[in-house]
């Protein structure tokens, strides 16, 4: 079996660095270009968090979002006390109105939420749905005062990752089940690398980085760079009459996630997806690991309501969101 694992890993990664994985500037958003094309989400946070997601004229009113200098800023409220019965803090959740199937993601960010009760996160899930069907891809996920990032896949039943030896990754694989029925949904997890910035207050420090996410039948890597170590294609962009080859020349992606029959089918388990930028608090994940997070006493809800000016950092700045998709799909 290892063999066979060995193999199927080998040959997926021969494919990303082949020419047939040309891909071509779909889709892009700089500074005011996320006021079009994205739904703002404004139902009750599914995760459970102390959380109030506002519309996208309440945002602009109450100076949550906004663009400077062509950055796209999403905050959460860092000057209200709240009430027990409120639904929680102001902060935003945005969901892209296109969806895409095999699609390189790219995103170039200069600070994302960070300290204590914080949970956000950039993914991508099935439009068609209904959730887990077709899947989630996690690709910038953490809570409260965690310094490397976590990518993640969860999905529908038999939905398999082979262990480290297996894959080719710098990360850190978690857990290896995807399937969202176990392990009170876990998920596939991968912890990227501690030599790299990824997350959190240091990725902030550090100026921020650049994301890559690839999804298509062939498997699922996600890639990070501090920006000053970026390829320059992906650093600097393209423009459509110029392709880029995912992967190729990029060394080892922080998360491998291979999808192949018998273990992880993608066509089972995954279809066109649409992106999503969220920020909550507490809730199932943060919520639940506030015991041991560094962040103090009392409880996380009472954290939330009562010290506003700990979310003066708990905020997105993003310098631009590209996605490419192949000239022709694949069959």
């Amino acid at each position: 079996m290892r063999t066979g694992y060995a193999f199927l890993v080998t040959l997926s990664l021969s494919l990303i660095q082949s020419a047939s994985a040309l891909f071509f500037l779909k889709d892009q958003w700089i500074g005011d270009d996320f006021f079009q094309g994205w739904n703002w989400e404004t139902e009750n946070d599914p995760t459970h968090g102390r959380v109030n997601y506002v519309s996208q004229a309440e945002a602009i009113s109450k100076n949550l979002t906004y663009v400077e200098d062509d950055v796209f800023f999403m905050r959460a409220d860092d000057w209200s006390f709240l009430n027990s019965s409120s639904r929680g803090r102001d902060s935003i959740r945005i969901s892209s109105v296109n969806a895409y199937d095999d699609a390189l993601f790219v995103l170039d960010l200069r600070h994302m939420p960070q300290g204590c009760s914080t949970w956000p996160a950039f993914w991508t899930l099935s439009q068609a749905g209904p959730w887990p069907n077709g899947g989630e891809i996690d690709i910038i996920e953490g809570v409260n005062l965690n310094t490397d990032n976590q990518a993640t896949l969860h999905t529908t039943p038999m939905c398999m990752m082979p262990p480290d030896t297996l894959r080719h990754q710098a990360g850190r694989t978690i857990t290896t089940n995807c399937d969202t029925s176990v392990n009170f949904n876990t998920g596939c997890g991968v912890s990227f690398p501690d030599s790299k910035p990824s997350y959190g207050m240091p990725f902030n420090i550090a100026g921020g980085g650049i994301f890559a996410a690839l999804k298509w039948r062939f498997g699922i890597q996600v890639w990070f760079w501090p920006r000053d170590e970026a390829p320059p294609e992906v650093r600097d962009g393209v423009v459509k009459e110029e392709p880029l080859f995912p992967g190729f020349g990029w060394g080892s992606p922080a998360a491998d996630f291979p999808v192949y029959p018998g273990f992880c089918d993608y066509d089972t388990h995954f279809n066109a997806h649409e992106m999503v930028f969220d920020l909550t608090f507490c809730g199932d994940w943060a919520g639940n690991a506030w015991a041991g997070s560094g962040c103090g006493g009392g409880t996380c809800e009472n954290f939330v309501d009562n010290n506003p000016s700990a979310f003066a950092e708990a905020y997105w700045a993003i310098n631009s969101l590209r996605v490419y998709t192949p000239l022709f799909p694949f069959p």
